[in-house]
């Protein structure tokens, strides 16, 4: 047996088998080329669609194909959907050539019940200790889930629920809002549409978002030029490849301003502060259909190579691109510096 601890490629080597084990991180890349029998997915609660797209075919040429999916129930802040769409299946359809096994409680119990915790755990006993579980308890759903194996029955899909986004509902007067304010504008991935919001900052430091429309880039410029000159945003922020750099040429041509087109860094920092914002309640909306529609149906996507994070629509007919467009336009905002009134002294 030999043992490779070359960092990205770890891997062991069975000489008298020929077997070959391989550890990999998972990414929506990696996996691509490689071939194997079995296939395990570790913390498969984080398991993501673009992962699973990229992974899943390693064992496509093996004449004995297995792939198996290990974890906990997903928690709120999970961020995969592939595990828990997985358990759905074989509880209501089952498909052919597939399993299913939990050790798991139907509702939330005491967390001090040892019942429970032989009931969810056949390890314990054995490798696993009453003195470790105890030591776990803590929060109780994040032990009813983690520990033993709780399902929670609302939707965990998003990223974002929709109670928490109703939280932040406000009916602002003009007289609550400041008056500099920042658009966003997101071309879709798929070349077929463009969305557009603003955000201004409210006299409570909070930052009010609203969605101003999304319609198909077929439709041509026209409509964007006419809400720029129409608010007259401080600042302008644009993102996607497929038409951003058109539309900076028209703004600037009009001299309408000078657009920013966000690094991937600063696409990465403008949805930190978005979540940032959801989480302590700095960010305040007007409960518009769409937007709600969008928001509560989003899921994590990775974005560079250091934890960034964007957001893809878990729905198809639900084009995320208008959740982008407020997710720049409060960017714009939070960067947007205070005028100082002139102060004339003699």
């Amino acid at each position: 047996m030999t043992i490779s601890k070359q960092y990205g490629m770890e891997r062991i080597d069975l000489k008298k088998t020929k077997g070959r084990v391989a550890f990999r991180t998972r990414t929506a890349k990696g996996g691509l080329g490689e071939g194997y029998d079995i296939l395990i997915i570790d913390e498969a609660q984080e398991y993501t669609t673009d992962q699973e797209s990229a992974i899943k075919y390693v064992v496509s040429d093996s004449p004995n194909p297995l792939t198996l999916m290990i974890g906990t129930p997903p928690t709120p802040q999970s961020s995969g959907t592939v595990f828990n769409n997985y358990r759905e299946m074989m509880l209501t359809n089952p498909a052919a050539d597939c399993g299913w096994a939990e050790w798991s409680v139907e509702t939330m119990v005491d967390a001090h019940d040892r019942e429970y915790w032989y009931q969810t755990n056949p390890s314990l006993g054995t490798i696993l200790t009453e003195r470790k579980i105890l030591a776990e308890i803590g929060d109780d759903l994040d032990f009813n889930i983690q520990r033993l194996g709780y399902w929670i029955r609302y939707n965990i899909k998003s990223a974002i629920s929709q109670a928490e986004w109703d939280e932040l509902l406000f009916k602002p007067k003009m007289a609550d809002l400041q008056k500099q304010m920042a658009m966003g504008i997101k071309y879709g991935k798929d070349g077929t549409n463009v969305a557009v919001a603003i955000a201004m900052k409210t006299n409570d430091d909070r930052i009010f978002v609203e969605a101003l429309g999304c319609k198909p880039i077929r439709d041509g410029n026209d409509w964007i030029i006419n809400f720029i000159k129409q608010l007259k945003p401080e600042m302008i922020v644009i993102d996607g490849m497929l038409g951003r750099a058109i539309l900076q040429e028209e703004i600037e041509s009009l001299k309408l301003g000078k657009p920013i087109l966000p690094t991937t860094q600063e696409v990465i920092i403008a949805h930190a502060k978005f979540e940032n914002a959801i989480h302590s309640k700095t960010l305040c909306h007007n409960n518009q259909p769409s937007l709600t529609a969008i928001v509560s149906n989003c899921e994590k996507r990775a974005i560079g190579g250091n934890g960034g994070f964007g957001y893809s629509s878990i729905k198809n007919e639900l084009d995320i691109a208008l959740m982008e467009c407020v997710i720049f336009a409060h960017w714009g905002a939070s960067e947007i510096k205070a005028k100082k009134k002139q102060r004339v002294s003699i």
